[in-house]
């Protein structure tokens, strides 16, 4: 493991990438990657990671790692529609 980090390390600087950048990609990685592992889960993501979800949902929106799929809606608003639809 640490062969393989020391030589990613080797080709960032061979290859020109300033610190701050390389950091940047780490992070954005391993931020896609634990929201990914936990389905969507941002709570047990930021446990994963280590970090306050606060600050993970931060860096969601700094790095517009948004997913896609709709969110769900919350139980009472999906309560309110099947009585309406009942109701209708």
């Amino acid at each position: 493991m640490k062969e393989t980090f020391e030589d990613l390390v080797d080709h960032l600087l061979e290859n020109g990438f300033f610190m701050e950048e390389a950091v940047e990609i780490l992070e954005r990685t391993l931020i896609a990657r634990a929201v990914e592992r936990t389905e969507g889960n941002r709570l047990a993501a930021s446990k994963l990671l280590g970090i306050h979800r606060n600050t993970l949902q931060r860096k969601i929106m700094e790095y517009k790692l948004e997913d896609q799929r709709p969110r769900k809606r919350p139980v009472h608003e999906a309560r309110a529609a099947r009585r309406r639809a009942k109701a209708g």
